[in-house]
């Protein structure tokens, strides 16, 4: 017979109130309140608390506290991640996340499921499905990402979006839900690196006055 955190990752019907799961949340709270408690000039301590707190980060990862999750352990981040204030992710499934990626405040991901029969989500029965999300994606301010979601390599979505079904690679997509708007093409390449080209030449200029 599979235990309830087994039920639980495989995404079937599981019972949270769980003395397994329970003793797990306990320890993530520890971690975060440790976290979210921690003086302004602490980055050190984060660090170390959030490379405690997740599953598996790259060496480069940084969350501006405050920041909550129901696990840590089964949250994945890659290389260079950063979030912004007060970010949630609810891990009772695994959330994946690639190399590269910017989230702004107050973004939700989320993998946690009820029952839609009432009666059978009120006898405590819930359930999770995972979210993946690919390299070099930029998760506006306010953003929802919900249960099932995969966002590919590349994208960009807008601000307030709620997010309910995969996004491809190499798009910006907005909206309630969120729908593709555009593509990442060529020329947003040549624009956004003549600003650089412009930023650095102005920047070699002052430092040669």
């Amino acid at each position: 017979m599979r235990t309830q955190k087994e039920r639980m990752l495989a995404g079937d019907l599981y019972i949270a109130n769980d003395p397994e799961l329970r003793e797990m949340n306990k320890k993530n709270r520890r971690l975060m309140y440790e976290f979210n408690h921690s003086k302004f000039d602490e980055k050190e301590k984060r660090t170390e608390i959030i490379k405690e707190l997740l599953g598996k980060t790259g060496e480069n990862v940084y969350f501006e506290p405050p920041f909550r999750c129901d696990y840590g352990s089964h949250i994945t981040v890659g290389e260079n991640f950063y979030a912004n204030f007060d970010c949630i992710m609810l891990d009772v499934a695994p959330i994946t996340i690639g190399k590269n990626v910017m989230f702004g405040p107050r973004v939700g991901v989320y993998t946690a499921g009820h029952p839609i029969d009432h009666e059978v989500r009120i006898s405590g029965l819930e359930f999770g499905t995972s979210v993946t999300i690919g390299d070099n994606v930029w998760v506006g301010a306010n953003a929802v990402i919900n249960p099932g979601v995969t966002i590919g390599d590349n994208v960009i979505i807008g601000s307030g979006s709620i997010v309910t079904k995969d996004i491809p690679s190499n798009v910006v997509a907005v909206g309630n839900p969120c729908r593709v708007l555009r593509e990442v093409d060529e020329s947003d390449k040549v624009y956004w690196n003549s600003l650089k080209e412009a930023y650095e030449k102005e920047m070699i200029e002052c430092h040669t006055v």
